[in-house]
């Protein structure tokens, strides 16, 4: 939590709990020379209340910002596709937290009435058929990527019901690492509509035996989709201490 915001020159900055500060995205001025002028009087300031860290947000349409602050000992951070957060080292070895450093995805085991599990075939992939999933978008919940994964692949409406198992890799894309988790989920409709045409191939339902029993089938898409057959996995759980929290969660606990 933030301790409190003050105003030095043009920044309402912010104390972290680990003594740094971060300036609020929102109080920067609009030309290069006032910032570098208020930049200037906030590394003085920070200097002499012994702060540790300065951290910043430069939006892209303030670009011509960065070099003034690299200019000045600030170094990239992360980024997004509109902005650049930087930091300040104003103590020698003061802790920066790391960097974004990975990619979270979702795999759907989704198995209906009659037994039958769905499965999708990508169009740059040659492994054949798989399970529906893909990236789990910025902020969003890993409930809420299940459900919209497995519609956009394959026209079926889900229910969310348990995290299975959680894989991780590296290398991935760009270089990071990848979080793959496994869920299942409930079939809330059965005709498939395909959504995502530019990526997905074919979609259908297969019989869940058949698809265990065949040799092309990815042995760890098997080992998953006998865990579900077997009702293993985490359920989502809510906590009466974390129901007035000003932010989204999941909690996932074993079922019992």
């Amino acid at each position: 939590m933030s301790d409190y915001i003050e105003t030095i020159g043009c920044f309402d900055i912010v104390l972290d709990p680990y003594n740094g500060i971060t300036v609020e995205k929102n109080t920067m001025p609009n030309n290069s020379i006032e910032f570098e002028k208020n930049l200037l009087q906030l590394i003085n300031y920070c200097l002499k209340k012994q702060r540790r860290l300065i951290w910043i947000t430069i939006d892209i349409t303030k670009s011509s910002f960065i070099p003034i602050a690299v200019k000045h000992g600030f170094e990239f951070h992360t980024c997004e596709h509109n902005y650049v957060f930087m930091v300040k080292q104003l103590v020698k070895n003061a802790i920066i937290p790391t960097a974004v450093n990975h990619t979270l995805g979702v795999g759907v085991v989704v198995i209906n009435e009659n037994e039958e599990l769905l499965v999708i075939k990508e169009k740059i992939s040659k492994i054949g058929y798989k399970l529906p999933g893909g990236h789990i978008d910025n902020g969003e919940l890993i409930s809420t990527a299940v459900a919209r994964e497995t519609y956009e692949e394959t026209g079926i409406k889900v229910e969310f019901e348990s995290i299975i198992s959680l894989g991780h890799f590296y290398p991935h894309q760009f270089e990071q690492s990848n979080l793959y988790i496994l869920c299942s989920a409930k079939a809330l409709s059965y005709n498939i509509n395909i959504n995502d045409t530019d990526e997905i191939e074919d979609a259908k339902w297969v019989n869940v035996y058949e698809y265990l029993c065949d040799e092309n089938v990815f042995e760890y898409n098997k080992v998953i989709i006998n865990a579900v057959l077997n009702k293993n996995g985490f359920i989502s759980k809510n906590l009466e201490s974390f129901k007035n929290i000003p932010k989204d969660y999941e909690l996932f606990f074993p079922k019992k």
